[in-house]
């Protein structure tokens, strides 16, 4: 086992990696751009270098800076998490070069897997099932049109290079191809600098299966287990489980089988995931393989009892695999919720802010990977995942009902988070007996209103803490007979009044009146019910945590300006400009792009709200902006 390892990487895969690491006596070195010098994870590591700015081309990708880090303190051995250089085979390549053992496979397995296309071919070769398509396609001939019909619609257009859902594109029928084509082509050509298409048969509702899978030096090849990644939103996971449910126990050693033969016929080596989409009828074809450790791979730890970053640092040491197939055992459930900083109410833009206060939960069954901490500022140049909650239980219901506790005990302030859309979607039948397919969210959608607790019970438990001493005591007993409450729900005026009765309190809302009484600290009687809150005071702000809701309250009104306001189009979030679509003086019609703001490795492109005139530009491109600053003065048509 080498003896310094350094963590190309930044958030709670590398917070998470380094616990690892220590715990088997390895000396961790952290990187770090020059904003993330207190960032949680290089608090993490026994030593953080500064590679590079805060543009993630500066740092985190910055192969140079990283090997040079490797180098200068004294590492053998370096591990890139998942996402920036995890799956790069130059940087693989310039690793070996300087006699850097990487924690992943060889850059030959890494580029056998990045074109789709070659993939799809490899994969059949080794009898691995494949939807049927046509690959590496550059334009569209009247060749390409005959192998289409026997391919037959409806059809999947996707970058042969890249990922993350982009550039993706459902074809129903013939008169939609060429238009769609041409779409496809110029996303993925601004996404990954390739235009060359894959045609696949698309899979109406399937479900998304992957298998982790793990090989060694010695000709070692195991498969430890599923996960079902089903509920997605943009081709983008929100809750994974493992084992998948509803799945017999041929099919899932069939699906194990099927991944082992995947990586045999790369010459795989370490952890990977072998993806696979599953029809109703249980035929599944290989979608994809990513070539290292999964974001979700902790709920396969929580079935299997093993550490798969341990398994990572044997097998890149030399060591063969710790356990034969026969070994390998799985028992109970678990399920993981991603957490990120982004608002649902508004698109799930992403978010930015320092976090004021955190509580992470704990107890039996319950394991959350952290990268952030109280008084950690979260900015616009990485990805908004904060944290990740596992929970575990004997059963599937019982690690779903642990993960509800475990997130209804979630707080944050500071910044918005998707904790209560997570919450919500835990709470639907569909999710709650495990028939979710990939496009559950597109047919079925998401609406604030499904979240439990609505602004007036938020409301109610506000005026309950203000009327204490302090969150924890009874009621003052020494209260006005009469009071009335103001408080600002962003720019919107909440008034209440409250009229005490003996030991009861009547708080009118809305024009409803409710009647409360003490219950405690941090809870309370209302109209009956017995309801616990926590709150949490900011300054001028009150944050109201619910079982099921966050609300934000606020002692003096926020004008949080508009978007798209006549007077000109306003930054809907903190950002950078990379890309200006129009020009001053310009007519344009409503919806025409205007400016595209990247946060958080998400772009946002912002279009006219009417028709009108581009009057002038208020940015440039490479700008840093926050959120409400006018980018565009524009002009509505009469």
């Amino acid at each position: 086992m080498f003896e310094r390892l350094l963590i190309a990487n930044r958030g709670e895969i590398a917070a998470r990696i380094a616990r690892t690491a220590k715990r088997l006596g390895i000396r961790t070195v952290g990187v770090c751009s020059s904003i993330e010098r207190q960032a949680y994870h290089a608090r993490a590591m026994d030593e953080v270098r500064v590679i590079g700015g805060p543009l993630p081309a500066e740092s985190y990708l910055n192969i140079d800076a990283i090997i040079e880090a490797a180098r200068d303190t004294g590492c053998t051995a370096v591990h890139p998490g998942y996402g920036f250089l995890s799956e790069n085979p130059e940087f693989a390549e310039r690793c070996a070069g300087a006699g850097l053992i990487l924690v992943g496979p060889p850059a030959e397995a890494m580029r056998a897997m990045a074109i789709k296309g070659d993939a799809r071919d490899t994969m059949a070769a080794a009898g691995v099932p494949v939807l049927p398509g046509i690959p590496g396609l550059a334009s569209l001939s009247d060749a390409v049109r005959a192998d289409i019909e026997a391919v037959g619609y409806p059809l999947l257009l996707k970058p042969e290079s890249g990922g993350g859902g982009k550039g993706m594109h459902v074809v129903h029928a013939d008169n939609e191809l060429e238009e769609l084509f041409a779409v496809a082509q110029r996303e993925a050509s601004a996404s990954f600098g390739d235009a060359t298409i894959l045609i696949e048969r698309y899979l109406a509702g399937p479900r998304h299966v992957e298998v982790q899978v793990f090989a060694d030096n010695h000709g070692g090849c195991v498969w430890v287990g599923e996960r079902d990644c089903s509920l997605q939103r943009r081709h983008q996971k929100i809750i994974e489980e493992a084992p998948a449910p509803h799945i017999r126990d041929e099919l899932r050693d069939a699906l194990g089988s099927a991944a082992v033969d995947a990586a045999r016929a790369i010459g795989y080596r370490g952890a990977g995931t072998v993806e696979f989409l599953l029809d109703a009828d249980g035929r599944f074809y290989f979608m994809e393989m990513n070539t290292r450790l999964q974001v979700e791979h902790p709920v396969t730890e929580a079935v299997t009892g093993l550490d798969l970053v341990e398994w990572q640092l044997r097998v890149a040491s030399g060591e063969p695999l710790p356990l034969a197939q026969n070994e390998i055992t799985r028992s109970g459930h678990a399920v993981e919720a991603r957490i990120y900083a982004e608002n649902p109410s508004a698109g799930f833009l992403p978010d930015s802010g320092t976090i004021s206060y955190l509580l992470v939960p704990s107890g039996d069954g319950i394991r959350v990977d952290n990268g952030v901490a109280r008084g950690d500022a979260v900015g616009v140049f990485y990805d908004p995942m904060l944290m990740k909650v596992i929970a575990s239980g004997s059963d599937r219901d019982a690690a779903l009902a642990t993960l509800e506790r475990a997130l209804g005990g979630l707080h944050v302030a500071g910044l918005e988070t998707n904790r209560d859309f997570l919450l919500a979607m835990l709470r639907r039948t569909a999710v709650r007996d495990g028939t979710v397919t990939t496009d559950y969210l597109d047919t079925h959608g998401f609406g604030r209103d499904e979240i439990a607790e609505d602004r007036t019970l938020a409301t109610i438990t506000a005026v309950c803490w203000l009327l204490h001493d302090n969150p924890a005591p009874a009621f003052r007993l020494n209260q006005p007979h009469t009071a009335r409450i103001r408080l600002y729900d962003g720019e919107d005026p909440v008034d209440a009044r409250v009229l005490r009765r003996s030991a009861a309190l009547e708080i009118t809302v809305d024009g409803a009146t409710h009647r409360v009484s003490d219950a405690g600290p941090s809870s309370a009687v209302i109209d009956g019910t017995l309801h616990r809150f926590s709150i949490i005071e900011d300054g001028d702000e009150l944050h109201v945590f619910l079982s099921g809701a966050t609300r934000t309250f606020s002692r003096q009104r926020q004008y949080s300006g508009s978007a798209d306001s006549e007077a000109g189009v306003a930054a809907p979030m903190s950002g950078r400009i990379i890309r200006i679509e129009a020009e001053s003086g310009s007519v344009v019609a409503e919806g025409t792009p205007l400016v595209v703001i990247e946060a958080m490795k998400m772009e946002h492109t912002i279009r006219a709200p009417s028709d009108g005139t581009v009057v002038s530009l208020r940015c440039s491109e490479g700008d840093l902006v926050d959120e409400g600053i006018e980018l565009v003065e524009f002009e509505a048509s009469e």
